[in-house]
């Protein structure tokens, strides 16, 4: 029932849109016909803001979760998508900690 909701406001335009294709067909005044193209952009901006607002909705619900939807992920690039994060690549072995501890940098006074 939810979509319904969210269409009401696309329903008084598709009639609209409808009765003027109806009359396109039937021989309608010119002045009718160059209307349809008006409809349509107002029904696609109607659209557009619905969709916008849904998006929204979707990322405030998915901010807390572990995982989100992958078209409300990030796009960026392949290569930055599955490059090692700031945390990942400044995690050290157990290994590599000792030897920096054990020959840290020498401080030489000049």
């Amino acid at each position: 029932s939810s979509g319904i909701n969210a269409e009401w406001p696309l329903r008084p335009g598709k009639t609209e849109l409808s009765n003027l294709q109806v009359q396109k067909v039937t021989g309608g005044a010119t002045n009718k016909l160059s209307k349809i193209k008006d409809v349509r952009k107002s029904i696609a901006r109607c659209r557009t803001v619905l969709r916008a607002n849904q998006r929204e909705n979707l990322r405030k619900f998915y901010k807390t979760k572990k995982y989100m939807p992958l078209d409300l992920r990030p796009k960026k690039t392949r290569a930055i998508r599955r490059a090692l994060t700031a945390n990942e690549s400044s995690l050290r072995t157990l290994r590599q900690r000792k030897v920096d501890t054990h020959f840290s940098q020498r401080v030489y006074a000049v």
